[in-house]
């Protein structure tokens, strides 16, 4: 067994363990920690953070962090904070779009109540010029996620208003990969961050690469502004080269990298002249994501170990030298 592999699977099992989550998020040491991947708490802070990345060159996308919402209220409260968020990008003209998790739109609860949930943020991203994103979640999830953002297109919203995650780790995902292209889909391409049993994922890191590239190459060629979410940096030489090789231009599509997740790489993205964009969660429901990223990386989990020693209690601050 991968110690990446086993990694991811540890720290998805803690961001599911609600005594813990509890203790955790009280802890100012965890909350500073957490601010290396989360925002803030507030748009406000989101917003700013989206300002700060725009003037280093690097396009947004806006996560409201929370998932799993047990309650129609709690769902219908999200969609309200999504369409509010919307409007604060148009007001402050950022160079942003948003991304949405449907079992936090009521996903769990009703298929049909999430749907209509995501079809009033569509609407609203729609009317200011906006674009949302449809995050992929665990794989019991995916069926129904590809069903609603069928319907929506089906409803009327297009390519430039709403698309869609895959990930790479799944088996299914090639052949999703060419039913959304049929659609002219706007897909965003990541590995896959929860943990999945080997019959519905490949369980090898080398294995999951290997797909991954399969995927983007098939993106490069024939898919609409795709997005290759990804801090690998041999799968973003990859990437480059094969656009080049086939004289696919850089405008074409874009990568994307998460917020506080190799900084030095994104600078060089951009120096480089691709276009990037940075996925940035803000919100108080913080810590399944925070473990999630945890899991990804040892050098994620070690920056929490050093957390521990070096920081001092307190609440959700800045510690120094995080973006």
């Amino acid at each position: 067994m991968e110690l990446t592999g086993a990694l991811r699977r540890f720290f998805v099992f803690l961001s599911e363990q609600q005594a813990l989550r509890r203790w955790v998020t009280r802890n100012g040491w965890a909350n500073r920690a957490a601010r290396r991947f989360v925002a803030g708490e507030t748009l406000e802070e989101a917003c700013d953070a989206a300002a700060r990345l725009n003037a280093q060159g690097k396009a947004v996308t806006l996560n409201l962090l929370g998932e799993r919402t047990t309650r129609p209220e709690d769902a219908q409260a999200a969609a309200v904070l999504y369409r509010k968020v919307l409007e604060e990008i148009h007001r402050r003209s950022l160079h942003a779009d948003l991304a949405v998790k449907l079992t936090q739109l009521g996903l769990d609860l009703s298929p049909k109540l999430a749907e209509e949930n995501l079809d009033g943020i569509c609407t609203q991203a729609r009317r200011l010029g906006g674009f949302v994103w449809i995050d992929m979640e665990a794989s019991r999830y995916v069926e129904a996620t590809l069903e609603v953002y069928r319907n929506l297109r089906a409803s009327g919203h297009g390519p430039d208003t709403v698309g869609v995650a895959l990930q790479a780790y799944l088996y299914r995902s090639e052949r999703d990969l060419e039913d959304l292209l049929r659609l002219g889909t706007r897909i965003r391409l990541v590995k896959g961050a929860y943990a999945e049993p080997p019959h519905i994922a490949y369980p090898r890191k080398a294995d999951v690469d290997r797909a991954y590239v399969r995927l983007l190459e098939r993106l490069l060629r024939q898919g609409y502004r795709p997005a290759i979410a990804t801090h690998d940096e041999r799968i973003l030489a990859h990437a480059r080269s094969f656009a080049e090789a086939h004289g696919i231009p850089l405008d074409r599509f874009e990568f994307q990298m998460l917020y506080g997740v190799r900084r030095d790489l994104q600078a060089r993205v951009v120096q480089e002249g691709g276009r990037l964009r940075v996925y940035v969660p803000f919100g108080p429901d913080w810590y399944p994501y925070f473990m999630r990223r945890l899991g990804e990386r040892p050098a994620n989990a070690a920056f929490l170990l050093r957390s521990l020693v070096q920081e001092s209690p307190g609440g959700f601050g800045r510690p120094s030298g995080v973006e």
